[in-house]
């Protein structure tokens, strides 16, 4: 909530956490390996600004908190999220950066989730395909 009033164009760091948050939390965990991604993925996107990058680490954190606590927000949840705003706000659609977002998909070990996390990186690569032309 104070994300809201306190950060400029909060909704925009919020739906880049979404989309991190939906490729880290497939398999229900962060491991070592994602949490280091999502530190250079974060200073990537905000390379000027360190107090941004470290909010949306806290956003992305805050959300897969809430996801396997089963705190007000689960996974479906999310990816119903993901895709309403991306509808609502076409210009969303420009910050699904595929390969930041598939540099996360490297840690994966386990087949399963590998296959569950390519999933959703799929359905990413559709609603940034879908939404940027149409803009």
């Amino acid at each position: 909530m104070f994300r809201e009033l306190l950060v400029y164009h909060h909704s925009s760091l919020e739906y880049r956490a979404k989309l991190l948050t939906l490729v880290v939390s497939a398999n229900g965990e962060i491991c070592e390996c994602e949490k280091q991604k999502l530190k250079e993925i974060a200073h990537t996107i905000y390379a000027d600004d360190h107090e941004r990058a470290e909010l949306l680490l806290d956003a992305v954190y805050e959300y897969h908190t809430k996801i396997v606590t089963d705190n007000g927000l689960d996974f479906e949840h999310l990816v119903l999220l993901v895709e309403r705003e991306t509808k609502e706000v076409k210009r969303f659609a420009e910050k699904i950066d595929m390969g930041l977002l598939g540099s996360l998909h490297e840690c994966v070990e386990d087949e399963e989730d590998r296959l569950f996390q390519e999933r959703i990186l799929e359905f990413l690569q559709d609603l940034k395909e879908e939404y940027t032309t149409e803009a």
